[in-house]
């Protein structure tokens, strides 16, 4: 016990430091910047002021924010249309196929999402393969123009965010009672009612976890709209990339910044609710 203590003392110290040097101090850092003045000379002046944040509803900056939202929001109702069949068969899998399965959702881990949509590049092109295989099966008779438009993105950030959505819907399908599925069957309940009061309110905390881990890398996503939108689209975290590296305009990157920030901790909030009222067993 004289050793287990130190340890424990110095594992949480490491972890406890770890979070405050390099996530609470950058946030705090980001919402101070974003209530500064933009500096002439240097990246800030310290003289409070919200003009930052009233730049975000100029119609400029609100219409992206918008599309941004659009574009976020199809890629994770998309996401999770093709997530949840995809986790809950993959629940009802032989115990012995699911390994292999899950490393198939995996995979695309192991190599970096920048690579993966220079790969989607040469996919959508004029002469790539997409329009290659169309043009030779005689689905089309010229080239389709797919990349630099916004379902070439969408597409772009379904294919990176898919395996996010997957995993959490995984997670609480796996865990889900079947005992209670059958009783209902026992009671006369058809399939849509059993998903409707048993099923989608107990996997309703891995639907928002999956969503938040979705939706708001969806909004960053610069490179993805840089690559397949060109520009034609903007998202969020372009403007936030081009606030702090070209315009020199720190206090009105942090404010956007600091808005996504917002939205996340609003996500967190509904998967903290979700996950009590699943817990307490809660159905409609």
């Amino acid at each position: 016990m004289r050793i287990r203590e130190p340890f424990k003392l110095v594992a949480v110290g490491m972890i406890g430091f770890w979070l405050i040097a390099f996530a609470l101090l950058p946030n705090l850092l980001v919402v101070i910047a974003s209530v500064l003045e933009r500096g002439s000379d240097e990246f800030v002046a310290f003289a409070l002021t919200l003009d930052s944040y009233r730049r975000l509803l100029d119609p400029l900056y609100l219409g992206v924010l918008l599309d941004s939202l659009w574009l976020a929001g199809v890629t994770t109702a998309l996401c999770l249309l093709l997530g949840y069949p995809f986790a809950y068969l993959l629940t009802r899998m032989p115990a012995r196929w699911r390994p292999a399965l899950l490393l198939l959702v995996i995979i695309p881990f192991w190599t970096s999402s920048l690579v993966r949509t220079y790969a989607m590049v040469i996919i959508l092109q004029t002469n790539g393969w997409l329009n290659q295989i169309l043009l030779g099966l005689g689905l089309i008779t010229e080239p389709l123009e797919l990349l630099y438009t916004e379902p070439a993105v969408i597409a772009g950030m379904l294919y990176t965010l898919l395996p996010f959505m997957i995993l959490p819907l995984y997670a609480v399908l796996e865990k889900l009672d079947r005992r209670l599925i059958e009783a209902a069957r026992d009671l006369g309940a058809g399939r849509v009612t059993i998903f409707r009061r048993i099923i989608l309110p107990l996997t309703l905390p891995g639907i928002i976890a999956g969503c938040m881990l979705t939706f708001l890398p969806g909004l960053g996503m610069f490179y993805v709209a840089d690559l397949l939108g060109g520009a034609r689209t903007l998202l969020v975290g372009n403007l936030i990339r081009d606030q702090f590296l070209s315009a020199r305009d720190w206090p009105f990157g942090a404010a956007a910044s600091t808005l996504l920030t917002g939205l996340m901790l609003l996500l967190l909030w509904a998967y903290y609710l979700s996950s009590r009222r699943a817990s307490r067993g809660a159905l409609p």
